[in-house]
């Protein structure tokens, strides 16, 4: 988030953390972005977000056929195997994401009523069984679902708060067995809604003055589709948005093409890369597009709101500039495309690290630009196992404007750290361990997750630091990786045992008596 990642925009006694699912001129120094990749607005920032009750598996599928259950069809009769999780006991929220299963594509079909919000949809979804399934849950908060399908058949579908639970025909039981590959069909529809995050932001499907923005970090996406909704399960994306001609639909990935029929248009964006639900987005409204490519041919795709686009035209110029001074300091871009997208800034609270655009409320300053950019590399390539690792997302964004202000303007990284050092608000809690999920969007996240960085190029030198940088981007290329991950690939890469600079940095409280 900031970066504006939530502002820059911080042990919950945790569950098991969540296992890796199965596959499938001169600018002005760096603000602490305001969003959700920097502590929000103040995640300046980016605002914290809402908490979600924790429940048990086993009782969330029970309680699945029961209370406020809805049976939107029928099927014959169920399939062997066994009900999928209904949550994935992540540390912060319990019920997000669910087991049994990992998706591999998304292939979502929006009709958009940019006057209301209202949206009706298909989600045709495609996944891999991890276990014989008898059952399995989508994440889905609210809208109604009129039909659902697995393997072209009919599924029995009931609603339990914002688990939905769907039972296939026992016709396609051999689809449904570990390692088979099956296919969703889901159809819904009605306005979706707005979540009130712990922190008090707001995310999910936001209505802006002229459309509707949908910003998912860290539960938002299960508002506007049925969803496995956990940054441990990333999967590829189509989707294909209408809405009134005249209307500007933008989403993440390549705009694969653009079709007006009857007045209305249809945008189908995609995403061939591997993303994680909370990185996806859509944007509809009246927008300024425009495109290049940076020195490096990656195409460029900006889309800024009519109203502040002649703003934030001089900063998103320098767009194909930040892209390539992150190559040589991050490794390869790890995406086919780029861009950003801007919206007014009273539309939401904070900025976002949306995978290939990030979205900004209001022109970004360049400092907000280079950290939600660093999130390409951070965060949306490398995502975190879990939202406890998620300072590892934060933490790098912060240094990446660190390092650019060393490289752009009068301070030094040193200089950046000290700073950060000094101020008390960084030393509330440990930056691998926010004690609630109120907390996951706050400085010591953002700033002390900076500060341990810097400390490990301290430790290591400036040559090795590098080196271990571009190794990490290139090892958890497309993946997922927690904390634990990073701290064994630094010791493994500098062939240093940092156990006192773990202890004191990544999981300390109190603030040394020296830098």
């Amino acid at each position: 988030m900031p970066g504006a990642s939530r502002p820059a925009p911080a042990p919950v006694p945790a569950p098991a953390p969540v296992p890796a699912p199965a596959p499938v001129p001169a600018p002005a120094p760096v603000p602490a972005p305001a969003s959700h990749s920097a502590p929000r607005p103040a995640r300046t920032p980016r605002p914290a977000r809402a908490t979600r009750t924790a429940r048990a598996a086993v009782l969330l599928v029970a309680f699945a056929t029961l209370a406020t259950a809805t049976a939107c069809t029928g099927a014959a009769s169920g399939v062997g195997g066994t009900p999928g999780a209904a949550g994935l006991r992540d540390p912060y929220f319990p019920k997000l994401g669910n087991g049994g299963y990992d998706v591999t594509h998304y292939d979502l079909a929006l009709d958009v009523d940019p006057a209301t919000g209202r949206l009706d949809a298909t989600a045709t979804i495609t996944a891999r069984a991890t276990q014989d399934l008898s059952s399995f849950n989508l994440d889905l908060k609210g809208l109604d679902v009129t039909s659902a399908t697995v393997e072209g058949r009919p599924a029995a579908v009931n609603r339990a708060g914002s688990e939905l639970t769907l039972r296939p025909d026992r016709a396609v039981e051999d689809r449904l067995r570990e390692g088979g590959t099956f296919r969703t069909v889901v159809a819904y529809s009605g306005v979706p809604e707005v979540l009130t995050d712990s922190d008090d932001s707001q995310e999910g499907w936001l209505k802006t003055a002229d459309g509707v923005v949908a910003l998912g970090e860290p539960t938002g996406s299960m508002t506007w589709f049925p969803v496995n909704n956990h940054p441990g399960d990333k999967a590829t994306y189509d989707i294909r948005i209408t809405v009134p001609k005249g209307v500007t639909a933008v989403s993440n990935g390549e705009l694969v093409s653009s079709t007006t029929t009857g007045g209305r248009t249809t945008c189908h964006w995609r995403t061939a890369e591997p993303m994680a639900s909370f990185l996806a987005t859509v944007a509809v409204g009246r927008f300024t597009t425009k495109t290049s490519t940076t020195a490096g041919g990656i195409p460029v795709y900006t889309a800024a709101d009519t109203t502040v686009a002649a703003g934030s035209e001089a900063v998103l110029a320098r767009l194909p500039d930040v892209i390539e001074w992150g190559v040589e300091n991050f490794g390869p871009y790890p995406f086919a495309t780029t861009g950003a997208i801007v919206e007014r800034e009273e539309d939401a609270g904070y900025d976002l690290e949306t995978q290939n655009r990030p979205v900004f409320t209001g022109p970004p300053s360049i400092g907000l630009l280079v950290h939600e950019l660093a999130h390409q590399w951070f965060g949306d390539s490398v995502t975190p196992a879990s939202w406890r690792d998620l300072w590892l997302s934060e933490g790098f964004a912060i240094y990446a404007g660190w390092l650019w202000s060393e490289d752009y303007e009068d301070t030094s990284a040193q200089q950046s750290f000290e700073d950060a050092f000094e101020k008390d608000d960084n030393w509330a809690f440990a930056p691998a361990a926010p004690p609630k999920s109120a907390d996951l969007f706050e400085s010591p996240v953002y700033e002390r997750g900076a500060m341990v960085i810097h400390k490990i190029r301290q430790a290591v030198g400036d040559d090795r630091f590098h080196e271990i940088v571009q190794g990490w981007t290139k090892a958890h290329r497309h993946g997922n990786a927690s904390t634990k991950d990073f701290t064994a690939f630094v010791e493994k890469e500098s062939g240093k045992d940092l156990s006192d600079l773990w202890d004191t940095w990544l999981y300390g409280e109190d603030r040394p008596d020296t830098m």
